[in-house]
């Protein structure tokens, strides 16, 4: 059936195709980032654009990102490096597809559509393939951690400074510990608010080594490389016959950074069978076995390029980010819900003691994840590059 068409989502699209090719536009996925909508059209075959077919329209939240046009460059010399890459792929690719979002240019030639103060673009289409919100079995989870190992292996000599920084200090924790800091010491603690309270002793007996991985950047023993920066499990693409990981989407946070931001966000988002949203914070855990087919999936990919330091702070990374977006839940709940949407009074307080529950688990189990690092490292990256 077709579905409803509104006069300016067709206008715009007219941009892109035609108007008189498209059959449908209905929107796509469920981000609280962007407006997206999947144009389609009766033609089948791929012209000059890359237009085949289907392709992505999306209104870019110009209150996220300040200057969309440096979002584009990023996502344009993301694309055209894997591109190249994928001309000559490497053997771990060997009869596997690998599909990179590629920008669709506009008719008239340009990367993007300003229309009355919004932000448009149009991307291309991954299809025969579906995300997820949750971890299904071990093999899915070592495809999603392939799935992230290839995308860091392919854009791994992209130089980072040909990327610009859209999100200046995302994922770098003493940053954030800084802000709260800001806004507690503006704020009263009610005597009867335990929640609050606890949370914030949380955060006040691990300050120490927050900086951990900044300050191995600033000795040089970490350097920043091309990462996605939002590697949640429903960005990671799954070939809809051979359950294999094809690529990765929502290229909008694609900027310089540590490797390891992605990692530890990536684990915490799928290792938590309890899920972000858990009801009752106690439920939240970190799941071992799960961490092991990610991270066995995304070394079979990465070893070619991780150095002995980058090895070295893995561990580091997977109990620092869930501490990270806990310290961004507790501030945001402080500031009154003013960066993430929030449903009800006390919602981002407790998100943040679901975050803070989960990194409970991991400092727990921090030997056995050393351990397991470890024998991963020793197993499937026998040769590891030197520092």
């Amino acid at each position: 059936m077709r579905l409803p068409m509104t006069e300016a989502l067709e206008a715009i699209a007219d941009r892109f195709h035609p108007r008189e090719r498209i059959t449908a536009i209905r929107s796509l996925g469920s981000g609280n980032v962007n407006d997206t909508f999947l144009v389609t059209h009766n033609g089948t075959s791929k012209d000059s654009r890359g237009v085949r077919g289907a392709f992505v329209m999306q209104r870019l939240n110009t209150q996220v990102f300040h200057r969309p046009e440096l979002v584009m460059q990023n996502l344009i010399a993301l694309s055209s490096h894997v591109e190249r890459r994928l001309a000559s792929p490497p053997p771990e690719l060997h009869g596997r597809r690998w599909e990179i979002p590629r920008v669709v240019r506009c008719r008239q030639d340009a990367h993007w559509v300003e229309h009355e103060g919004q932000f448009w673009r149009s991307i291309s289409y991954i299809g025969a393939a579906t995300a997820t919100d949750v971890i299904r079995n071990a093999d899915h989870a070592r495809e999603v951690g392939y799935g992230l190992g290839m995308f860091h292996s392919l854009i791994s000599d992209l130089p980072a400074d040909q990327l610009a920084d859209t999100l200046e200090n995302f994922h770098v924790t003493p940053v954030y510990l800084q802000h709260y800091d800001a806004v507690i010491s503006d704020r009263t603690i009610a005597a009867d608010n335990e929640a609050l309270q606890q949370a914030c002793d949380f955060v006040a007996s691990r300050r120490e080594g927050i900086d951990v991985l900044e300050a191995a950047r600033a000795r040089g023993e970490l350097r920043q490389r091309p990462i996605h920066g939002d590697p949640k499990i429903n960005n990671v693409m799954i070939d809809d016959v051979t359950g294999q990981a094809v690529g990765l989407i929502d290229l909008d946070t694609v900027k310089p950074g540590l490797v390891h931001y992605d990692i530890g966000d990536c684990l915490r988002s799928c290792c938590n069978p309890a899920g972000e949203e858990a009801k009752l914070p106690q439920d939240a855990h970190f799941d071992i076995a799960l961490c092991e087919a990610i991270l066995t999936g995304y070394l079979t990919v990465a070893r070619g390029f991780l150095s002995d330091w980058d090895l070295h702070y893995l561990p580091d990374c997977i109990r620092l980010i869930p501490l990270e977006l806990g310290l961004r839940f507790l501030t945001d709940h402080l500031e009154g819900d003013v960066y993430f949407r929030s449903t009800a009074p006390g919602h981002n307080l407790h998100r943040a003691a679901v975050q803070f529950q989960l990194t409970r688990s991991i400092e727990a189990q921090m030997p056995a994840i050393r351990s397991l690092v470890d024998r991963l490292t020793r197993e499937l990256n026998p040769q590891t590059a030197q520092v």
